[in-house]
């Protein structure tokens, strides 16, 4: 599972334990940037130490620099596990050497790898054209039912479009996430053609490829994508853009309630203090004296005056 040169599992787990216990920005920053120095890359010790989902958790940090560091470590890691595929392709596509009679029989005993890493990547269609299952070759005559036929489809093109996963996981991961929908809608029901067009939709958003990318790598399962609201499953973007506008609202919330100011030259009439707050509202017509609204900070007791 560990990597020549890179930290051992065994300290990769301890930093993630610590991520996890973190409670300072400067702390979270401290522990990715070790991961991000030391740690190599490989499709198994990411799947075996599920660290990229450690570490993607936080892209929706409060601290801008622990969201950039995030990115820029998923990143890194999936063109270097890409890059680790593309070799192993590129060395089994070389010529295989002439073997002895004694090579022959040693390499017929050895099983053969069913390992989906060894999988080529799947060539995409000319002229920047997305994927999907005519581009693929795949034939999804999986049950009787047209409509259920029809929804693995979408999801299998939804999440085929800018993908290199090879086409036996993609349609694996469709059937899945069909599977769940049709057993947690209780058929194919009118809610369960909703839920599965709500899916596609969110799938195959381009401003989303993130998405795409953790629901095929398996990071998220087809049973948690179900439960996923469409707040969660948003873009970044879209997230970022969902907060600003909450912000704004909230600043603008705010900003409408009246201005107070407090001064000692009201008495209170319950308490006799001098320490009252007040406001002014324009509640009559335009050639009438303001209205002041009264409030004792001592006792909360209120009055208005004209």
């Amino acid at each position: 599972m560990g990597e020549a040169n890179g930290l051992p599992p065994k300290e990769i787990l301890g930093l993630m334990h610590g991520l996890d216990k973190s409670v300072t920005a400067d702390a979270t920053v401290d522990i990715l940037q070790q991961l991000r120095k030391g740690v190599v890359p490989s499709e198994q010790l990411l799947r075996e130490t599920k660290l990229g989902k450690a570490v993607n958790k936080l892209r929706s940090h409060s601290d801008p620099r622990v969201k950039e560091l995030v990115k820029s470590m998923i990143k890194k890691w999936k063109d270097e596990v890409t890059a680790q595929k593309a070799h192993s392709h590129s060395a089994s596509s070389a010529p295989k050497p002439v073997l002895s009679a004694e090579q022959t029989v040693s390499a017929k005993s050895e099983p053969p790898s069913d390992s989906s890493a060894n999988r080529p990547k799947v060539q995409r269609p000319p002229n920047g054209a997305p994927r999907d299952v005519k581009t693929d070759g795949v034939k999804i005559d999986i049950y009787d039912d047209k409509v259920r036929n029809s929804c693995v489809t979408i999801t299998y093109n939804a999440l085929a479009s800018d993908s290199d996963a090879h086409s036996e996981t993609l349609l694996s991961t469709s059937k899945d996430i069909e599977r769940v929908v049709f057993q947690n809608e209780k058929g194919a029901t009118a809610s369960y053609k909703t839920k599965m067009r709500s899916l596609y939709s969110n799938l195959k958003d381009s401003k989303n490829p993130t998405l795409r990318y953790r629901v095929v790598s398996g990071e998220i399962s087809a049973d948690r994508l179900y439960r996923m609201s469409p707040q969660e499953m948003a873009s970044d973007d879209l997230k970022n853009e969902i907060k600003r506008l909450e912000e704004k609202n909230l600043f603008n919330a705010q900003g409408a309630k009246e201005s107070r100011a407090v001064t000692d030259r009201f008495t209170c009439g319950k308490c006799k203090q001098k320490k009252v707050s007040y406001y002014q509202l324009q509640t009559r017509s335009a050639d009438e004296p303001l209205t002041t609204f009264c409030t004792c900070e001592n006792c909360g007791n209120r009055w208005k005056f004209s």
